[in-house]
């Protein structure tokens, strides 16, 4: 991993919060891009329970913390304590990083637009496309919302329903585009997945050490979709993997992790991204796979 060479009362510290964070790759890419451009910055993982969140925010401030990614399971919970929230973030209703100016908190959420980068850069049109979302938490916030602005209808399913229509809903109020809400079982998937064009997974099922779980049967997937999985440890899932063995097109999280980190790195330092160092480094972190 690349830090600074000294580390003293002037560094910046950035990081990221949540439970669990062993498997985030973030340090790496984070640190290396600080060490390319020179910046007197160092960005360290915290792994932060639910019942600490608060204290942690507290911290954040007291630390003079200048900035936090937020992952996992934070990033609605987090909203209330911050000083200040982007319209974005807050329509989108989910913060993934926090800028400290000064002590005061503010809370914004690069989640979408990482991912419509990531859809953009390999190729997928969205336009006119149903997509398929599954889950309902922070990360499905910011995913449905970008794909409803993108101009794509929305099938969105949870294995708690409610959850599901409490989002359509706000996606209804929030982008303007209405937005349908099922049950996630094989049924209603099935019945989604015939209608659907792209299929985003937003749930950590499938995620390191777990990687032999799926949503989502191979037979359920057909040579026309698109799945995309924001789970990046591993990066090639078994979702993606049953995917590419049923002929369907696949995008990795480590795309958006990247592009979602490059936007935050700017709002922490105010210089651009070196977004291929910050590529190449996490994907050295998972041993060039």
């Amino acid at each position: 991993m690349s830090t600074p060479l000294e580390i003293s009362g002037n560094t910046s510290v950035c990081g990221v919060i949540g439970d669990p964070v062993e498997h985030t790759v973030s340090p790496a890419m984070h640190n290396a891009a600080f060490s390319a451009l020179g910046l007197d910055f160092v960005y360290l993982p915290f792994r932060v329970a639910k019942k600490d969140l608060s204290d942690a925010v507290q911290g954040m401030r007291a630390l003079n913390i200048r900035g936090l990614n937020i992952t996992i399971p934070h990033k609605v919970k987090v909203m209330p304590l911050l000083d200040e929230i982007e319209a974005q973030a807050r329509a989108i209703g989910a913060v993934n990083v926090i800028v400290n100016d000064g002590g005061r908190l503010k809370g914004y959420n690069t989640d979408a637009e990482g991912f419509l980068r990531t859809l953009k850069e390999q190729g997928v049109a969205v336009r006119g496309k149903t997509a398929v979302i599954l889950g309902a938490g922070g990360a499905a916030r910011a995913v449905s919302w970008a794909l409803a602005e993108a101009g794509a209808a929305l099938i969105i399913l949870n294995r708690t329903p409610g959850k599901a229509v409490e989002l359509a809903g706000d996606i209804a109020r929030a982008a303007g585009h209405p937005a349908e809400a099922l049950q996630l079982n094989a049924k209603n998937l099935v019945t989604a997945l015939e209608r659907g064009h792209i299929l985003v997974n937003t749930t950590s099922v499938g995620m390191s050490p777990e990687t032999g779980e799926t949503l989502v049967k191979r037979d359920m997937i057909k040579p026309r979709h698109i799945v995309v999985d924001i789970v990046y440890n591993p990066v090639k899932t078994r979702l993606l993997q049953e995917a590419e063995k049923a002929g369907a097109g696949t995008v990795n999280g480590l795309h958006m992790l990247v592009w979602q980190g490059a936007l935050a790195f700017e709002k922490w330092t105010g210089r651009q991204a070196p977004v291929e160092i910050m590529h190449k480094e996490a994907l050295r972190a998972f041993g060039g796979k």
